[in-house]
């Protein structure tokens, strides 16, 4: 078996998938973008523009369809996880390779499973990007943050398979690790995110004023979300996940509160709901977490029924 990846489908061509799908066609690999007709016809009239600090303003020609026709190496997953069950009506099971990697870089712990459902297990690669990457326009995409860092990870993938992708990601850019245990590794994200996305946009406001205002409920839900974590076989540490939010950016607004501004679906379920389902299963006490939950899902359907 030909460990290289060569070829890369990229479902999704936000500004998480549209970045890397520029990024793999300058270096090289050929690229298709997988998206709704309008989309797909902007991609290959004028390609994929990019404004960057870290890689610089270039434009990258891609191929772009509505869906996959033929094998690739691997298929990056970047749509929202509200939007999951319906992309992947673009990916139909008779169009990926046997060896072809399912790459989901999506929030939460629970989609992994589900691509499972959909392609052989041992090439169901999930991924964790750290990176601020806005589609502005169909093939436009700011890169307004100074770093794209990517955990690959998958218990069942052959190693070599997970190298290969990890040397085309790093060859196009970003820095990449592969991280040998996939619940420790979609955890630490989860971890981290969950506190931040729940109450900035609980409390429609930026990191800085929450974590001042609101300091008792970060703390408590940090808690909380670290012994889910914990029971879950990865051990988190809630004195350091508060130090983080306490160094990054007041200005940050989590995808979720953004979402919530712009009047697009919530990924509500998709990380307070598995946060919660985690804690049943383990039996760790999560009231913060139910609140919030509970209060976000009001407010969403109030929102829902006056617009």
């Amino acid at each position: 078996m030909a460990n290289d990846i060569r070829t890369v489908a990229v479902l999704g061509p936000g500004g998480v998938g549209g970045l890397l799908a520029a990024l793999l066609s300058r270096a090289g690999h050929r690229v298709t973008c997988l998206a709704g007709e309008d989309t797909a016809a902007a991609l290959r009239t004028d390609g994929i523009r990019v404004r960057s600090t870290p890689f610089g303003e270039f434009t990258a020609r891609v191929d772009a369809d509505t869906e996959l026709r033929a094998p690739v190496d691997a298929v990056l997953i970047a749509v929202k996880h509200t939007a999951l069950d319906a992309a992947l009506t673009r990916v139909p099971a008779s169009a990926l390779g046997e060896d072809t990697l399912l790459v989901p870089f999506l929030n939460g712990v629970e989609h992994p499973a589900v691509l499972r459902t959909h392609h052989r297990p041992d090439r169901v690669a999930p991924a964790v990007i750290r990176v601020e990457s806005t589609r502005v326009a169909p093939g436009v995409i700011e890169h307004g943050s100074a770093f794209a860092e990517i955990d690959l990870t998958g218990d069942a993938v052959p190693r070599p398979r997970l190298d290969a992708l990890a040397q085309a990601l790093t060859g196009a850019g970003p820095t990449v690790r592969v991280l040998p245990d996939e619940t420790a590794a979609l955890w630490a994200k989860m971890a981290f995110l969950a506190p931040f996305a729940l109450l900035t946009t609980r409390h429609g406001l930026p990191l800085g004023e929450v974590r001042t205002r609101y300091r008792e409920e970060l703390t408590a839900l940090v808690e909380e979300t670290a012994a889910v974590s914990t029971a879950c076989g990865a051990p988190a540490d809630p004195a350091q996940a508060l130090a983080r939010y306490d160094a990054f950016a007041a200005t940050a607004k989590s995808s979720m509160q953004r979402d919530a501004e712009a009047g697009r679906p919530l990924e509500l379920d998709a990380i307070g709901g598995a946060l919660l389902r985690a804690a049943e299963r383990h039996g760790v006490p999560t009231p913060v977490t139910a609140r919030l939950v509970r209060e976000l899902t009001d407010t969403t359907r109030w929102t829902d029924t006056t617009r």
